[in-house]
């Protein structure tokens, strides 16, 4: 059956209800009831769009992607009820809480230990990712398409190709099951490195367009401020969660203090990373990394796991009970990566049907600029993928490459503080806005493609 007849009538006439409908029901609500109403049409409609991907043979994170970018350019068909939804602030937060929220995830599914095997090589990726980049931007591709531009405006060009945006890769690498994969560390590995080094980038350029010059000592501050905060937040945070864990379980052992313990340190180092000027998603993978299944196991087990160990008996020829046991184990072990997965499904598509919103089609309508984005974005890709092979043999250098492509809301930061210095003009604007877009859409469907070629290369052996 060819995947889009999968796809039923019903399914299709409640996401256009929701679409359409949406002004008719709000006529007179205030502040507060709008953004209900929002969140639940996003909710919804992003659960129906994405098992939509999901059976053409894409991530979920596609479909969320694409339903914002819908959602976003409603306007050009006259409906302008979402017109206000990207730039309300509650809902801002709540995106911006569901990236966190994922990261958090991600690093709770993620063994430091694993981390660190690829870290030399997440090194190399994350420093030819962000070099290579730029150096295209500021001095090749911004001068050869954009000519006559300040030298200043070039350099915003080659911070913003810099950027990664590892939330899309991330969500895409979970949706598959591939978090455990060599390739998928690096990535992650690499995208902490670009995030520092990002910032360094940004904070230089910043400098130099208003005071004209940088001191080295600024850098050097910036550095080590970063660095600092990521040896503290995993070297002693993982002490103080160790001891933590083990004093608060004894204070009380229920599934809600686990749950506080973990959410709390993710807000926490999501707060510390802001504070000093990194992504707040640095500090929630870094929290992620804090517990250990073996550090929580004072906490009590899920109520399911010790009603169905009450049952088993304890021998059995066959070892059915002794496999069922090694499954609740399992469970039992991971519980405080279950405890915040409700939370991705409502904060993190929020955060996904956003950043599709932010994408506005009429910037495709100028053939020339179009052109221009087309070269910037060719070179915005090239630059990543190169930093794939940087991964080293054993590695598949095209998923590492693609999973560094994306840009997505890290750039669109980028461009904004460039605009906001009046060094970014609205044409240049523009074409970063393009490049994010292209950048943020291919890379799902590409790398799933990728992950799926090289499964199958490995089942043919």
């Amino acid at each position: 059956m060819h995947p889009l007849r999968a796809v039923s009538r019903p399914e299709i006439l409640l996401l256009a209800c929701l679409v359409s409908l949406p002004s008719a029901l709000a006529a007179g609500s205030g502040v507060v009831g709008e953004n209900l109403l929002w969140l639940a049409i996003i909710l919804m409609a992003a659960r129906l769009f994405a098992p939509l991907a999901q059976r053409i043979g894409f991530p979920a994170v596609l479909g969320e992607l694409l339903l914002g970018v819908v959602l976003g350019n409603l306007g050009l068909l006259g409906v302008h009820y979402f017109d206000r939804v990207a730039a309300d602030p509650i809902v801002a937060f709540l995106a911006e809480l569901g990236v966190i929220v994922l990261l958090l995830q991600i690093g709770l599914e993620t063994r430091l230990d694993d981390l660190i095997k690829v870290g030399l090589r997440a090194s190399l990726v994350g420093v030819v990712g962000i070099a290579l980049p730029f150096l295209l931007g500021a001095y090749v591709v911004g001068p050869l398409l954009l000519p006559g531009l300040s030298a200043n405006t070039y350099l915003f060009l080659g911070a913003t190709l810099s950027a990664t945006s590892v939330g899309i890769t991330g969500r895409v690498f979970r949706d598959l099951g591939r978090l455990a994969m060599p390739e998928a560390r690096i990535v992650l590995g690499a995208a902490v490195i670009d995030d520092v080094l990002g910032l360094v980038i940004l904070a230089v350029v910043s400098s130099l367009v208003q005071a004209g010059s940088v001191s080295l000592a600024q850098v050097g501050g910036i550095v080590v401020e970063a660095v600092a905060f990521l040896a503290g937040s995993i070297v002693v945070g993982r002490l103080l969660a160790r001891r933590f864990a083990a004093r608060l379980a004894r204070l009380d052992p229920g599934h809600s203090m686990l749950f506080a313990l973990v959410l709390a340190s993710g807000l926490f180092l999501a707060w510390l990373a802001h504070a000093i000027g990194l992504a707040p998603i640095i500090g929630a993978f870094a929290a992620g990394l804090l517990f250990e299944p073996l550090w929580l196991q004072d906490f009590a087990t899920p109520k399911v796991v010790g009603e169905i160990e009450s049952v088993l008996p304890a021998q059995d020829k066959p070892g059915v009970a002794e496999r069922i046991r090694g499954i609740l184990h399992k469970h039992a072990q991971h519980q405080h990566e279950h405890m915040v997965e409700p939370l991705g499904y409502f904060f993190v598509p929020v955060f996904f049907v956003l950043t599709g919103m932010q994408v506005d089609l009429q910037t495709l309508a100028d053939p020339q600029l179009l052109l221009v984005a087309l070269g910037v974005t060719a070179a915005a890709v090239a630059g990543k993928l190169v930093a794939g092979f940087a991964a080293g043999r054993g590695h598949n250098p095209w998923v590492v490459g693609w999973g560094m492509v994306p840009r997505g809301e890290v750039g669109l930061i980028f461009a904004a503080v460039g605009r906001q210095l009046g060094v970014v003009d609205e044409a240049m604007f523009s074409v970063i806005v393009i490049m994010v877009i292209l950048t943020t859409l291919l890379t799902p469907p590409l790398l799933t493609v990728l992950l799926r070629r090289q499964d199958n290369q490995k089942n043919d052996r």
